[in-house]
C-alpha cells in the first residue's frame, strides 16, 4: 500500500502545477513517503491535464482524472479521494498559495493518532497574507465566518474552509460526504468530529497566488457556504443523537 495520496483539484492551473508537482515530489521523496499525486481536472481549456500527463513521464506516479462535468471543488475532491490508494490522503489547492513544507507535519500528526488534520490560517502561528484590498476583504470575511462556524459546531479548530488537509483513508470511507461545492470542506470536518474521530489542526501560511485567477466569488459564495454549514451542522448533530 502507498503511504500518501496527494489530491490536486485543478481548473486552468497549468502554470502552477508545472512548479508545484516537482516541489511536492521533492518533499515526498525527502520524507521517504511511497506516494501518488492525483490531479483531478475539470476539463481545463488551458491544457492542465496534458501538462500533468507530461510531468508524469518523469515521475511515474502522477495520475490524471479528467472530469467532463464541472460540478464544484467538492465533487472533484470526492472523486480524487475515492480513487486514492494511500493509507493517508492529503489534499490542497493547486494555486501554490499554501506553504507545502507544512505537509509533512500534518502527515506526521495523522501517524500519531489524529484522523483528520486541517491546515489553519487562523491558529496562533498561522498567517493569511493580504496585500490587496480585495484579499484583505476576503480575509476579514473568512476570519469572522470561521469564528462563527467554530461557535455553532463546537469543533475545536480555527479554519473550516481551507483545502490544505490530511485524512486517514479508512476514516474518509466511513464518513460518507454528500456535498459537491466547497461546503464539502466543512462537511468533512463536522462528520469526522461528530463520529468521534480525532480532529486537529496545524498552522499554515497562506499567500496570494502568482499565476492564474482565483475561482472564488466571495460575495456570492460566502453566504451560501455559511447557510449550508449551519444546516449541515444541525443535521449532523441530530443524526448522532
Amino acid at each position: 500500500m502507498l503511504d500518501v495520496s496527494v489530491i490536486l483539484p485543478t481548473y486552468n492551473e497549468k502554470e502552477n502545477i508545472r512548479i508545484l508537482i516537482p516541489q511536492l515530489e521533492s518533499i515526498l521523496k525527502k520524507n521517504k513517503f511511497k506516494s501518488e499525486i492525483i490531479v483531478v481536472d475539470d476539463s481545463s481549456p488551458d491544457g492542465t491535464a496534458e501538462e500533468a500527463k507530461k510531468i508524469n513521464k518523469k515521475y511515474n506516479n502522477v495520475k490524471v482524472i479528467v472530469r467532463n462535468k464541472k460540478e464544484g471543488i467538492g465533487a472533484a475532491l470526492r472523486e480524487g479521494y475515492d480513487n486514492a490508494r494511500g493509507r493517508l490522503i492529503f489534499s490542497m489547492d493547486s494555486d501554490m498559495s499554501f506553504d507545502i513544507n507544512v505537509m509533512p507535519k500534518i502527515l506526521k500528526k495523522l501517524d500519531n493518532g489524529y484522523d483528520l488534520v486541517v491546515g489553519s490560517r487562523y491558529s496562533n502561528e498561522g498567517r493569511y497574507e493580504a496585500k490587496s484590498a480585495n484579499i484583505k476583504a476576503k480575509r476579514v470575511v473568512s476570519s469572522l465566518g470561521n469564528k462563527f462556524l467554530r461557535l455553532i459546531t463546537g469543533v475545536n479548530i480555527h479554519d473550516f474552509s481551507t483545502n490544505f488537509r490530511g485524512i486517514r483513508r479508512e476514516v474518509w470511507q466511513k464518513i460518507q460526504t454528500k456535498e459537491n461545492t466547497n461546503t464539502l470542506l466543512f462537511e468533512t470536518i463536522v462528520l469526522t468530529d461528530y463520529k468521534n474521530f480525532k480532529v486537529g489542526e496545524e498552522s499554515v501560511a497562506f499567500k496570494e497566488r502568482v499565476f492564474g485567477k482565483s475561482k472564488l466569488n466571495l460575495s456570492k459564495e460566502a453566504p451560501k457556504f455559511l447557510l449550508k454549514a449551519v444546516r449541515l451542522s444541525l443535521r449532523s448533530r441530530l443524526r448522532m443523537l
